[in-house]
C-alpha cells in the first residue's frame, strides 16, 4: 500500500517537474535582477519574495483557467496539444507577461516598443503609472470577454448536466430558444456600467469593452468555421487550430488583471514577468493533470465551478471602475467556487456508486 501511495505521488509529480525546474531558475535570475536594480543582498531577497507571491497569486487566479483549457484541450489532437504546451507557453511568458504591458504602454504613451522597453529598464516607476493608467481599459476588454466565456456556457441550449439546477436551467431554456443572448446580455451590462461612469471614462471602457466582446465573436466565429470542413481528417486539425486560437485569447483574458495588478506590488516589469510566467508554467502542468487524469469525467462539477469562477471574475473586472476588488479575494473566491463545486462532484460520485 505504501509502494502504490509512493508511485502515485511519482506520477503526479511528473506533471510539475518542468515547472519546478523554470521555479528554480526563475527565482534565482529574479533575485539578480532585484541585486541590480537595488544594489544589496536585502534587495535581491525582496525581488525574490516578490516573484514568489506573485507566482502564487497567478496560480490562484488562473485555476479555473487550467480547467477550462483541461476541457478544451481533451478535444484537440495530439499535434495541436503539443503545440498548445509548447509555442503556447512561450506567448504565455513573453508574449503576455512582456510584450503585452509593452504594447500597453507604446500606445498609452504614444512611444514605439522599444522606447518603452527603455522606460521599463530605467525609469520603473514612470513605466508603471502609464500601466496603471490603462487599467481602465483593460479591465473593461478582459471582463467583458471572460463574460461572453462564461454566458455562452450557462446559455448553452445543449447543455444537460446542472450543478444549481435553479440558476442552470432557466439559462439552458433560455439559451435554446433565443439566438445569441450571451451578446445581448454583455451590452446591456456594459451600457448600464457607462452609465454610471464619469464623462471622461465612459467612451474609453465602453469602446474597451465592445473591443473584447468583438474579439470574442471573431475567435468563436473562426472556431466553427474551421469545424464546417468537408474533409474530415482536415476537420480534426481544423478545429484544433481553431480550438488553439481560443485558448490563447482565454489565457490573455486571465491574464490581464493579473499583469495590470501585479503593478501594484512591484514596479519592475521584469520581476513581474518571472513571478507571472512561473505561475503560467504550473498552471499548464494543471491542465495537463486534469486532461490525462481525466479529472473533468471523474469529477462532474468542476467545469461548473470553474465556469462560475469565471463569470465572478469578469465582474470584478467590470466593477474596477467603482471598486477595486484586492487581487487575493479574486483568487479565494474562485478557489472557494471550485473548491465547492470538487465537494458536490465527490457526493455526487457516491450518490452514484452507492445505486
Amino acid at each position: 500500500m505504501i509502494l502504490g501511495a509512493e508511485s502515485g505521488k511519482s506520477v503526479g509529480m511528473k506533471y510539475f517537474t518542468g515547472s519546478f525546474v523554470f521555479t528554480f531558475f526563475g527565482l534565482i535570475a529574479s533575485y539578480f535582477v532585484g541585486h541590480y536594480y537595488g544594489g544589496t543582498v536585502g534587495a535581491g531577497l525582496q525581488a525574490l519574495f516578490i516573484a514568489t507571491i506573485l507566482a502564487i497569486l497567478e496560480i490562484s487566479l488562473s485555476f479555473d483557467n487550467a480547467i477550462v483549457n483541461a476541457v478544451v484541450l481533451k478535444e484537440m489532437t495530439p499535434v495541436w496539444r503539443h503545440r498548445f504546451l509548447t509555442w503556447g507557453m512561450l506567448i504565455a511568458v513573453f508574449g503576455m507577461r512582456l510584450v503585452f504591458p509593452l504594447l500597453i504602454v507604446t500606445f498609452m504613451a504614444d512611444v514605439n516598443p522599444w522606447e518603452a522597453l527603455v522606460i521599463a529598464a530605467t525609469k520603473p516607476d514612470d513605466y508603471a503609472k502609464m500601466m496603471l493608467d490603462a487599467h481602465l481599459q483593460v479591465a473593461a476588454f478582459g471582463g467583458s470577454f471572460l463574460l461572453m466565456v462564461a454566458l455562452k456556457y450557462f446559455y448553452d441550449g445543449s447543455k444537460d448536466l446542472h450543478w444549481i439546477p435553479f440558476i442552470e436551467k432557466p439559462t439552458r431554456y433560455i439559451g435554446s430558444k433565443v439566438e445569441a443572448i450571451e451578446v445581448c446580455l454583455s451590452l446591456i451590462i456594459l451600457i448600464l456600467i457607462t452609465n454610471f461612469l464619469k464623462q471622461e471614462e465612459a467612451l474609453p471602457f465602453l469602446m474597451a469593452g465592445m473591443a473584447g466582446l468583438i474579439t470574442y465573436v471573431i475567435v468563436d466565429g473562426i472556431g466553427s468555421w474551421l469545424e464546417a470542413s468537408d474533409d474530415q481528417i482536415k476537420d480534426v486539425h481544423k478545429a484544433s487550430a481553431g480550438m488553439f486560437l481560443y485558448l490563447e485569447v482565454l489565457d490573455a483574458s486571465f491574464s490581464f488583471d493579473g499583469v495590470v495588478g501585479a503593478f501594484a506590488i512591484t514596479h519592475n516589469l521584469f520581476i513581474i514577468m518571472i513571478g507571472l510566467s512561473i505561475g503560467a508554467f504550473f498552471v499548464r502542468s494543471l491542465t495537463i493533470m486534469f486532461v490525462e487524469k481525466e479529472a473533468l469525467t471523474k469529477f462532474a462539477f468542476l467545469e461548473h465551478g470553474a465556469f462560475y469562477a469565471i463569470g465572478l471574475l469578469a465582474m470584478i473586472m467590470l466593477a474596477d471602475p467603482f471598486l477595486h476588488i484586492p487581487e487575493w479575494f479574486t483568487g479565494l473566491s474562485g478557489g472557494i467556487i471550485i473548491l465547492t463545486s470538487f465537494i458536490w462532484s465527490l457526493k455526487k460520485g457516491s450518490v452514484e456508486a452507492s445505486h
